[in-house]
Parts: C-alpha cells; sequence; structure tokens
C-alpha cells in the first residue's frame, strides 16, 4: 500500500466527529421594554416623524458592543440585537409617542405622508461599560426638532442616560439597555411636548 493510500485510509477509520469546536448557537436579543405610566399632558394637533438615527459603522450594527476599559471596545460573543441598534431605538421612541399619546399621528420615515414636525437625531452611543468593575449601559442621543413646513429648527438637545446592570451576565445588560431605552424616550417626549406646543 502506497504511503498516501495509507493516510487516506487512517481519516476514513476515524470516528464521524469534528475536529473544530462546535460554536454556541447565536442568541437574539429584543430590546426590553416596561409599561409606560398613563399621561396626563395635553393634546397637540399635530403630526411627528420620527427618524431613524444616523450612526457609525460601529453603531449602526446589530452587535451588542461592551467597553471592558476606557481605550477598547468589544462585543459580547454570541449576543446580536433582533435589528439595527439606530432602529430598535427609533421603534422604542414611536412607541413612547403613541403611548402618551398627545399628537395627532406619530409615524417613521418609511410613511410618504407629509408631517407637521420631523425629529431628527445623532447616536453617539449604546453600548455598556465597565465602571468600578460592574457594567453600565449608556445611551447618548443628539436630537434635533424640525418644523417641516417652514423648514426650520425648532430645538435641539442632547439626551444621556446611564443604567446599571444587575449582573454581568448578557442577559441582565440587555435588561438594563431596556431600561435605559425606556428612560431616554420618556424623557424625550416629555421635552418634546414643550418644543412642539410652543411652536
Amino acid at each position: 500500500m502506497t504511503r498516501t493510500a495509507l493516510i487516506a485510509a487512517l481519516f476514513l477509520a476515524l470516528p464521524a466527529c469534528s475536529v473544530l469546536p462546535e460554536r454556541a448557537p447565536l442568541q437574539i436579543h429584543v430590546l426590553p421594554v416596561t409599561s409606560a405610566e398613563p399621561s396626563s399632558r395635553a393634546s397637540i394637533d399635530a403630526t411627528l416623524r420620527v427618524e431613524t438615527p444616523e450612526a457609525n459603522a460601529l453603531l449602526s450594527g446589530s452587535r451588542i458592543l461592551v467597553m471592558p476599559t476606557s481605550q477598547r471596545i468589544s462585543v459580547y460573543e454570541g449576543a446580536r440585537w433582533s435589528d439595527q441598534a439606530p432602529t430598535l431605538l427609533r421603534d422604542r421612541v414611536i412607541e413612547a409617542f403613541l403611548e402618551a399619546g398627545y399628537l395627532t399621528a406619530v409615524l417613521d420615515e418609511s410613511g410618504r405622508l407629509e408631517t407637521d414636525v420631523a425629529l431628527a437625531s445623532d447616536l453617539r452611543a449604546f453600548h455598556s461599560e465597565y465602571v468600578a468593575g460592574s457594567p453600565e449601559v449608556v445611551i447618548r442621543l443628539d436630537v434635533r426638532l424640525e418644523d417641516e413646513a417652514q423648514r426650520r429648527l425648532l430645538a435641539s438637545r442632547r439626551f444621556e442616560v446611564r443604567e446599571p446592570s444587575e449582573g454581568v451576565a448578557v442577559e441582565a445588560v440587555v435588561e438594563a439597555f431596556g431600561r435605559a431605552a425606556d428612560r431616554l424616550a420618556e424623557a424625550l417626549v416629555e421635552w418634546s411636548h414643550g418644543v412642539i406646543d410652543a411652536r
């Protein structure tokens, strides 16, 4: 038997198994939501378009980001968001406006209907970072409210929310992301009411 044939025979004799380690199944996480308090804000006869936040290449994906140190950014292995981070945040903000119920209508940018006011934004942070050895979620959003008919800026503001995680596991961090997104959306809804009402 030739050397090549002998090697081939030895490989065929091996049990049917992979020499590569099995990869853990990918975990897809939705952004958790908590029930909102009933709104007591006065109604406003206006329609709002909420645009998907602009973001850089790192923030615009679906990986769940973590900063183990101030100089390094990484991802939670085997875990992803159910959609791109800017889209998740946009949908959470829209849901908060709908629950508040003080506007005539709230739409995203996919619709062709004209609106009175547009909410545009830039997502600057959507990650967890370690503070004194424990993860803390950071969401930072620069927001602009624009009068659509007059093409003018009504107001702009930076929103930043920090929310401690109750543990280091990705599931606990995801829950903290949900709480942080809820707090940011509620603050944005509150601020927008005064701006839109005074336009």
